[in-house]
């Protein structure tokens, strides 16, 4: 991998992570449009690590709020009274919400797998579309993050675990299930922004393993950190814009747009296979 395709690669998982279109199938279908062939052992790994990139820009963004949770959870711990601060309680609803992504290191091999059938990801991706259409026809977006429940937590963190097939995007499934549980839709995004951390931490660390048992694996250092500062300073930028977005827009955009890079994903396969 050239610094050249890192850096594209960087700036397509900015742009995508947060907004609800999947950074992994795009992260797939961009190199495989272009005809950037990779060694497929490594291609897995380099983009759940490029992540890492997205992780620093949601840390950096919602630090304070990160921060009072962490501060309020020791705290109640420390004081026998675990659920009394609102800070508190949405961190414990964040950490059980992240409980059901536990199922993707049973399957992490097939799930693998698919990141190699671009023709299957652009399908998915397309499929998914219909997760943002109805999200907007269900739920009355009348509750914000300090009502949210146990049972949402839990529900929206089976939702997020459809994100584990590529092309249906972390951000889509987990806002989609807030918006399902009658969450506005700034609160659905927030939430799903902070639900992020643990997600990505998780993924990262596993990736990291499998990158230093690699091969030569600092060879791939120099691409990887110059993939890893697109992506955060574009992630940044696409947190702040989302929110915006989504205070005065519905989802319906992005559920068009997938169905449109599906559709020219599929023309090319075709066109390539005549």
């Amino acid at each position: 991998m050239t610094l050249f395709q890192s850096l594209i690669l960087g700036i397509v998982q900015g742009l995508t992570e947060f907004i609800p279109v999947s950074s992994s199938a795009h992260l797939i279908l961009v190199p495989w449009v272009l005809g950037w062939k990779f060694d497929p052992t490594v291609t897995f790994v380099f983009d759940v690590l490029l992540q890492l990139g997205t992780l620093a820009a949601v840390i950096v963004y919602f630090w304070k709020d990160l921060w009072e949770m962490a501060r309020a959870v020791i705290q109640g711990l420390l004081q026998r009274k675990p659920f009394e601060s609102g800070e508190a309680r949405l961190g414990w609803l964040i950490a059980l919400a992240g409980l059901p992504l536990v199922v993707g290191l049973v399957f992490k091999k097939f799930f693998e797998g698919l990141h190699n059938q671009p023709v299957i990801v652009a399908i998915i991706l397309m499929v998914a579309a219909s997760l943002l259409f109805a999200s907007e026809r269900i739920g009355r977006r009348t509750r914000t993050l300090e009502s949210l429940t146990w049972l949402d937590a839990l529900l929206i963190g089976c939702a997020q675990t459809l994100a584990l097939l590529p092309g249906v995007s972390r951000s889509a499934a987990t806002i989609s299930g807030g918006l399902a549980r009658d969450l506005d839709r700034p609160s659905a995004a927030r939430f799903s922004f902070i639900l992020s951390v643990p997600t990505m931490l998780g993924a990262s660390a596993v990736a990291i393993k499998d990158l230093v048992e690699l091969p030569n694996f600092m060879s791939y250092l120099p691409p990887l950190a110059l993939g890893f500062i697109a992506s955060a300073i574009v992630g940044y930028a696409g947190i702040h814009w989302l929110l915006s977005y989504l205070s005065r827009r519905s989802l319906n955009v992005f559920a068009w747009y997938r169905i449109v890079v599906g559709l020219l994903c599929l023309a090319v396969f075709f066109i390539r296979g005549a």
